[in-house]
């Protein structure tokens, strides 16, 4: 007999054939995770009648252009957990109430509705939640929906936003 064969180990103290098997099992495991992961988490972004969104794109619009006609636009700040918004426009009188939602781009459980109240001629306030750091959608309503302001903010609202009828996209300014 040789010496190798005299010294010949079994098959499971070498370490190829458990390097060779930790490749499929490496794959295994992350397909076991990325399928958890797709399970536990809900994209939010697919609408389930497509034909009907397209549809309420035109009220959008003319609640865009009723804006437009009466000169709306809205500057809103944040200090010490409230939010400031100012109404500024051709408005014989002011909305009592105004709903503002804040839409996260990709989590819709993050999104926010707040209600502002008039405290004064053309002024607004909320509490404002607890917000992850980042881009947001905003959108101003009045209560009966005959109007909308639009714009994009960046958490946290360390500068006033502008919120108008045509929507413009703001960078955030140097942190």
């Amino acid at each position: 007999m040789t010496n190798s064969t005299l010294h010949a180990k079994p098959w499971y103290r070498e370490p190829w054939p458990w390097f060779l098997m930790s490749l499929p099992a490496t794959a295994v495991v992350a397909g076991l995770t990325t399928a958890w992961i797709a399970f536990k988490t809900a994209d939010g972004l697919v609408v389930g009648d497509y034909y009907k969104e397209g549809l309420a794109i035109n009220q959008t619009l003319e609640r865009d252009d009723a804006a437009r006609a009466l000169g709306l636009a809205a500057t809103l700040k944040s200090a010490d957990g409230t939010l400031m918004l100012t109404l500024a426009g051709h408005l014989k009188t002011y909305p009592g109430i105004l709903i503002l939602t804040l839409a996260h781009p990709t989590h819709q459980g993050l999104d926010h509705v707040l209600t502002l109240h008039l405290t004064g001629a053309g002024h607004y306030l909320a509490a404002l939640p607890a917000m992850p750091d980042g881009k947001w959608h905003a959108q101003l309503v009045d209560a009966a929906s005959t109007w909308r302001l639009a714009g994009v903010l960046h958490s946290p609202f360390r500068q006033p936003a502008t919120l108008s009828p045509d929507p413009i996209v703001q960078q955030p300014q140097g942190d």
